[in-house]
């Protein structure tokens, strides 16, 4: 899969937001924090887990899609990303 490194260190940095978030969520959980408060941070986690995915699938279709596409292979990339649209439901 092609990345420009751009978009690659987009990426790379909201995963690692992410990561930060799931790592104070398990620190509030094992010291007994108030329960509204982990959800919030879970939250967080969620929302930068999505924001990720909506950077790799935005890769995904300017890179490979076209690709295929240019390649003949439309129903092929239809069905990938109809997969991976059915997952998220």
């Amino acid at each position: 899969m092609f990345r420009p490194k751009d978009t690659q260190e987009r990426i790379l940095h909201r995963l690692k937001i992410a990561k930060g978030h799931l790592a104070k969520v398990i620190n509030m959980v094992e010291s007994g924090q108030y329960c509204i408060d982990v959800i919030h941070q879970s939250q967080a986690v969620q929302r930068g887990l999505q924001e990720a995915d909506s950077l790799v699938l935005e890769n995904h279709l300017k890179s490979c899609v076209v690709d295929n596409i240019k390649k003949g292979e439309v129903d092929t990339a239809v069905k990938e990303i109809m997969e991976v649209v059915k997952k998220a439901q």
